[in-house]
């Protein structure tokens, strides 16, 4: 039975497998997080994707599924004394789960105090993290844990997720809701589960006798809330923070770097996505770009605030008003997608690595040129594979600097790649 005094995210959140929505990769009929829960092997494992997308609710479905004890703890509020204060009790029970939510928020020492337990079975820790746990934990605990990437929910389980609510929440039913339109909810909610059922509940309180996209835009639009570092606005206001430097537009990038300020952001989350956006928006535009973003992660990271909020301003104005090209990133895009469509290619025998005799009998290296004999330490030579040789992934953006590469590359390759 719901509580019905509970927001409707908490009143929805499923407690066996098949009732959760999403994520069928990891607890669908083949997912390897199916398959720990059906032998009861389940391992410490850290769990990373956007907000909402069922984190929380797995490793609650894995306590009660292969009913074993367990404990929770947030990282915002949890310091060494409540960890050690489970691990302790941990000791006395049998095969504890320990969930961390937002692990990337402990420290190294607070996760060094979990490594031990970790490590002879005393807890089965199960981390939550939107951030990449290859930055933010620590290397030894990584490697104790299986970490799982979640998925942003798409359109279908949204609307899935709209028609559970709708048939199974009394307080919905209650209130006889008739949605004529989906997309805005969709859109608003951006795979985001809780972020979908909060906005549905805010509209079902509003008097309408039919649901559309106009009147959802407009209850969201009344429901917009100050920045709040741990809730669902976190990455709208990041999001907008670096679509202005893509855009060019300082103002903007300093008014959502405030914003952030102001809201207690870590300035680590902040600095690594002006990294990010220095390689992928602005490239070889100016490569400068990326080293100033480098620098200041590395800055921001020793200074800490208040001060590292003139860094992040400098670095923010620095990648606004520089060139932008995004022609490196839609490089390794379109190699992907190549790799993805045609597999594992063999590598050209005369470019192959030759440390053997046998290799060399095999003709590994045969034909390779050093390009340091010839002139201007040049030589074309294929080093694609056969079946896709002459593909050209990278194509110079329209900017001063790559204009430079375009001619330079043109002069090396034209025959060829037709720069």
């Amino acid at each position: 039975m719901f509580e019905t005094n509970a927001p409707l995210a908490e009143r929805l959140r499923p407690s066996k497998l098949e009732d959760l929505i999403g994520q069928e990769h990891l607890v669908g009929e083949n997912g390897i997080i199916r398959k720990a829960i059906l032998t009861g092997n389940v391992p410490s494992m850290i769990l990373w994707g956007p907000p909402g997308v069922g984190k929380t609710t797995i490793a609650n479905i894995i306590a009660n599924e292969v009913k074993r004890p367990f404990y929770m703890l947030s990282a915002v509020s949890a310091g060494v004394k409540d960890v050690r204060d489970v691990i302790d009790q941990a000791r006395r029970a049998s095969r504890v789960i320990l969930f961390i939510d937002e692990i990337h928020r402990f420290n190294k020492s607070q996760q060094d105090a979990l490594l031990g337990a970790v490590e002879k079975g005393v807890i089965t820790l199960i981390g939550a993290t939107t951030e990449n746990p290859s930055f933010e934990v620590n290397s030894a605990l990584l490697s104790r844990c299986q970490v799982y990437t979640l998925k942003a929910l798409t359109e279908a389980d949204l609307i899935k997720l709209i028609g559970h609510a709708l048939s199974k929440d009394v307080e919905l039913k209650k209130r006889k809701i008739n949605i004529k339109e989906y997309q805005a909810l969709i859109n608003i909610s951006g795979g985001d589960a809780r972020k979908l059922l909060n906005l549905l509940e805010i509209i079902s309180e509003s008097a309408a006798d039919e649901i559309t996209d106009e009147f959802v835009m407009n209850v969201a639009q009344k429901h917009i809330a100050i920045y709040d570092k741990s809730g669902e606005q976190h990455y709208d206001i990041i999001s907008a923070f670096i679509k202005s430097i893509r855009g060019s537009d300082p103002n903007a990038a300093v008014y959502y770097l405030a914003r952030m300020i102001e809201g207690g952001e870590d300035v680590k989350f902040i600095a690594r996505r002006m990294v990010i956006l220095a390689s992928e928006d602005i490239g070889n535009a100016n490569p400068t770009a990326l080293v100033m973003a480098t620098t200041a992660f590395q800055a921001v990271n020793v200074i800490g605030y208040p001060e590292a909020r003139i860094i992040l301003s400098q670095c923010a104005i620095y990648l606004a008003t520089s060139s932008k090209s995004n022609a490196s990133y839609m490089a390794i895009e379109k190699a992907l997608a190549m790799v993805n469509e045609t597999g594992d290619l063999p590598v050209p025998l005369a470019v192959r690595n030759a440390p053997t005799k046998l290799m060399k009998d095999l003709d590994y290296g045969k034909g390779y040129q050093y390009a340091h004999d010839f002139r201007n330490n040049f030589v074309a030579m294929e080093f694609l594979p056969d079946q896709i040789k002459e593909t050209k992934f990278y194509e110079p953006g329209k900017n001063a600097r790559e204009e430079e590469l375009r001619n330079y590359l043109k002069k090396l390759w034209d025959k060829k790649y037709n720069y």
